[in-house]
């Protein structure tokens, strides 16, 4: 039995006088992890025996049929992938909610963040502390300007800043939460005009 989908298999063409089948092409794209394949990748994840002309004879097949879509870029590079109906994006719907729902943040463990290898976690906390860093300075710009300078200082810099940092992060949730409040009350507020 296939492991494709049912609205594949009643699309694909079964000859099997072939040396590469359709089926065989859309069951390595499933079986992937990967939304997106090169000629090159497709080619290295089929039977070996088989030439670049004959992946890209089976993917112009399955692009006929509706079955595989393709994205062509400048350097002429021709990503392919299967064209799921439920989906405008080429993901499967299960790797669409995926991506919905699971932040790098939500993703990270205190393993993955000592050792550096969750990249997009990291990459995540690190655009958070550069933007909770330009509250700081827009912050500490505005208390200049007003003369008002907050009595927080300690012989350690870093103590400092993380005190700092504590108290503009918990006055930037209570002014999110704050605005979600008002915004719930009495309806979105137009300040700035749409993009």
């Amino acid at each position: 039995m296939s492991d494709v989908p049912p609205w594949i298999d009643d699309r694909i063409d079964r000859n099997l006088d072939n040396t590469l089948t359709q089926e065989h092409v859309v069951e390595r794209m499933l079986e992937s992890e990967r939304p997106f394949f090169s000629l090159r990748q497709l080619h290295a994840r089929v039977k070996p025996d088989v030439s670049k002309a004959t992946v890209r004879n089976r993917l112009q097949e399955l692009q006929a049929i509706d079955v595989v879509a393709a994205e062509s870029y400048p350097d002429s590079l021709t990503l392919y992938y299967v064209n799921h109906p439920e989906s405008k994006w080429p993901l499967s719907p299960e790797g669409k909610r995926a991506i919905h729902t699971d932040s790098p943040l939500d993703r990270l463990s205190t393993r993955d963040f000592i050792t550096l290898s969750d990249t997009a976690g990291v990459r995540t906390l690190v655009l958070a502390g550069l933007q909770l860093s330009l509250v700081l300075f827009a912050f500490g710009g505005l208390l200049t300007v007003i003369g008002a300078d907050p009595n927080t200082r300690s012989d350690i810099a870093l103590w400092d800043s993380a005190l700092e940092l504590v108290f503009v992060s918990l006055l930037l949730l209570l002014a999110e939460r704050v605005a979600r409040w008002l915004r719930n009350r009495y309806g979105p507020f137009d300040f700035l005009p749409a993009s």
